[in-house]
């Protein structure tokens, strides 16, 4: 399959659910600093969700623009991140009213873990449907620095398990950003070689 109209799909769900995303979060009580403040869970857990989404945007966009053909498993395991990514308001605005709780805390770690790991395979099945594109071969798509956001998770899991119950709510923030760098340095050096 041509990659052009599954990109444009793909970029389309992205940006409904940021829209549906947004949406979720409410407007302070009154028009007042600490009202706002107030909501700063909240605003944090949407921060958390709109760079897990639009690092997979990114991502995707840069790969894509080395691809033109995708193979179906492709497709299914997309379609599996499609459907996981489409749940991320729905476990971010629970989190956000339950930051203290253990089962909104894991199930927000979940979902992360769930979209790193499906955009992981993701990525190597369309190494593998291009098995001879050369620019393909020349990026580092096998790091082992892409695993450290999962490893931060799973130290939030205990940390929030152990007692602080925002453990995993802080390691999706620090997993995040962890994940932008590390995709922004091997794209910088696979670009310098």
């Amino acid at each position: 399959m041509e990659t052009n109209r599954f990109e444009t799909f793909f970029d389309a769900i992205i940006a409904i659910v940021i829209t549906v995303l947004v949406l979720k979060i409410p407007q302070p009580a009154s028009p007042t600093l600490s009202a706002f403040l107030d909501l700063r869970v909240m605003y944090v857990a949407y921060f958390i969700s709109f760079l897990i989404l639009y690092n997979l945007w990114y991502a995707n966009h840069n790969l894509f623009q080395l691809v033109e053909t995708i193979d179906n498993t492709t497709l299914w395991i997309y379609g599996m991140m499609t459907f996981v990514i489409s749940l991320i308001p729905y476990f971010t605005i629970w989190l956000a009213n339950n930051v203290t709780s253990v089962a909104a805390e894991t199930m927000f770690g979940v979902i992360f873990i769930i979209t790193h790991i499906l955009n992981t395979l993701a990525t190597k099945a369309v190494y593998r449907s291009n098995p001879y594109n050369k620019n393909l071969q020349e990026i580092n798509h096998d790091s082992y620095y892409m695993n450290l956001p999962l490893i931060l998770i799973l130290i939030g899991f205990i940390l929030t398990y152990s007692g602080y119950r925002p453990g995993i709510y802080f390691a999706c923030l620090i997993s995040i950003i962890l994940w932008i760098l590390i995709g922004r340095l091997l794209r910088r050096n696979n670009n310098g070689n």
